[in-house]
């Protein structure tokens, strides 16, 4: 081996070393880099923490909302939805088969009994009115005419009976008379029995003649009062027609408000069909609906308190639907004060069946800082400071929280808003 190939595989080697140590230097300066970042990082974050501890020391009373312990009662309930209906509505139907002809008041308007709301057209109504009112002329002359024929009929028979009678006298004396002449020799045996035959006949015809008197008399009292009927019969019909041409202006049947009112002028409506409804405004219950989730805590006598905007109703369930609709129930509830001022047709309100109740016992107004579990921590505030406080919760409405057990006296003013800003401090002050 020459000095010069000796030279070269040296300075090869160096070279190589050179980048080997430049390397290894090169990714110690990076670790070291990311390593002084990370610890950067965990210094701003303890920095920022420990700032926002210090800051979260102390807040103003106005960031919160506070509430005192009370001592009273409370009431667990299910909230449903409902509305205002009058308890007594009239529905109007029209009379006969007729169209709208004019609609003078329209719906929601007060009106007084008797006053007109809605016109319907007269006119088929009056000639039909005209047809029965002939008709019934007309079965009058009929009847008139066959109690005269009737009347005529038994007089006949009367004046026959008593045609018979007297031809039965004459007989009678007849017989006399024949049997004078068999005495004396002047008549024969044969004329008397011929004479008293006759005079059997004619009583028996006479027998006839009292028998078809009596059957026509009775015969005639019947039909005389099956005419009499039928002309009543007609008479009411035209009686109700009357009405129903009195109808045909429709007026209003007692004092109350149009809840609802068919305003297509000139439609065909056929009789029966619903023209308008009138509600009574002296007396509401409220039409309710709830999740069917709750179906079995609905029942019948349940106790129920109706918000109307601010005003709290007292009442209970009347009456609960059978049938389940869009997973939803319907039940009536009936009023305390089913007249009450605020009460209005169709204005909606919040219903909360009263499922339980406790009476003298902790509450606190319900609020934001209240969460779902039973046990949590709440902020008591004494001395200008908030002191967290472990309590238990009973019974919860939309106003109001049980305290069941915790170190909470009545009087005592507790934070019910949101504090989870604040949750990782035992306490801190108010200024």
């Amino acid at each position: 081996m020459t000095g010069t190939s000796i030279v070269i595989q040296l300075a090869v080697k160096h070279e190589c070393m050179d980048r080997e140590i430049s390397n290894k230097n090169q990714l110690k300066n990076q670790v070291g880099f990311w390593l002084k970042g990370l610890a950067s990082l965990v210094l701003i974050i303890a920095a920022v923490f420990l700032f926002r501890s210090f800051l979260l020391k102390s807040a103003q009373p106005s960031d919160f909302h506070i509430a005192i312990v009370e001592k009273g009662d409370i009431q667990n309930t299910l909230t449903a939805s409902g509305f205002i209906v009058p308890t007594f509505e009239q529905e109007i139907n029209a009379p006969v088969n007729t169209e709208i002809k004019n609609v003078i008041l329209s719906k929601g308007t007060l009106v007084k009994v008797g006053e007109l709301i809605m016109e319907l057209d007269q006119e088929f109504t009056k000639l039909e009115y005209e047809r029965l009112d002939d008709e019934l002329k007309l079965k009058r002359n009929n009847v008139d005419k066959l109690k005269l024929q009737f009347d005529k009929d038994l007089k006949d028979l009367d004046y026959q009976d008593q045609i018979k009678a007297l031809q039965i006298e004459e007989m009678e004396a007849l017989i006399k008379d024949e049997e004078r002449l068999l005495e004396i020799g002047g008549g024969t045996v044969e004329q008397l029995e011929k004479a008293r035959l006759n005079l059997q006949v004619s009583k028996l015809q006479k027998k006839m003649l009292e028998n078809n008197l009596e059957f026509t008399q009775n015969t005639n009292v019947k039909e005389k009062e099956s005419l009499e009927l039928e002309y009543r019969i007609q008479q009411k019909k035209l009686q109700e027609l009357k009405r129903k041409l009195r109808e045909t202006s429709v007026k209003a049947p007692i004092e109350g408000v149009i809840t609802w009112i068919n305003e297509d002028i000139g439609k065909t409506v056929v009789q029966g069909e619903p023209l308008l409804r009138i509600a009574n405004l002296q007396s509401y219950h409220v039409e309710a609906t709830s999740s069917d989730r709750h179906a079995q805590k609905i029942k019948v006598g349940v106790p129920v308190n109706v918000k109307i905007n601010k005003t709290i109703l007292t009442g209970e369930i009347s009456t609960v639907l059978p049938e389940v609709e869009n997973n939803t129930v319907k039940f009536m509830i009936e009023l305390d004060q089913a007249n009450s001022e605020v009460l209005r047709p169709n204005i909606r309100a919040e219903v909360f069946m009263i499922t339980s109740q406790k009476k003298d016992i902790l509450k606190v107004k319900n609020g934001a800082g209240f969460i779902g579990a039973k046990r949590q921590n709440l902020f008591v505030i004494k001395d200008g400071k908030a002191i967290k406080t472990s309590i238990e919760k009973g019974l919860i409405n939309q106003d109001y929280v049980e305290i069941v057990s915790g170190n909470l006296k009545e009087g005592q003013r507790v934070i019910i808003s949101d504090t989870k800003n604040f949750n990782h401090l035992d306490q801190f002050n108010l200024k």
